[in-house]
């Protein structure tokens, strides 16, 4: 069986584009950038806080790479957040689809019935 490849509709241009986007993004890492209370310091300390394997994992940054860590995880989540409008965009073509085969199944005589105009 051939697949087909799906009409442009507006799913098809705002997927492209959400993944056009995804293409662009720069490094990134999973996690929460927290800071923390440094005992005898004014300035407050940071961890990088994520999951692994179910667990809750920390790790120290260092304060010069701060900002650095900072625009990374703005970039993850911007990264989540175009999967997601990816997924979304793919699911309703895939449900457009279904729904146009259906309908052409279940009315195939309408289009054999009329002639075709001269």
């Amino acid at each position: 069986m051939q697949a087909t490849p799906a009409s442009q509709n507006r799913h098809t241009t705002r997927r492209d584009a959400a993944l056009r986007r995804l293409a662009a993004s720069g490094p990134f890492i999973e996690g929460n950038l927290c800071s923390f209370k440094r005992p005898g310091c004014t300035q407050p300390g940071w961890h990088l806080t994520f999951k692994q394997k179910g667990k809750t994992r920390t790790v120290y940054v260092p304060v010069d790479l701060v900002a650095e860590v900072k625009t990374w995880t703005h970039e993850y989540r911007q990264l989540k957040k175009h999967l997601r409008e990816v997924t979304r965009h793919s699911l309703a073509i895939i449900r457009n689809h279904v729904a146009s085969q259906r309908a052409a199944r279940r009315f195939p005589a309408r289009t054999k019935r009329w002639p075709a105009k001269p």
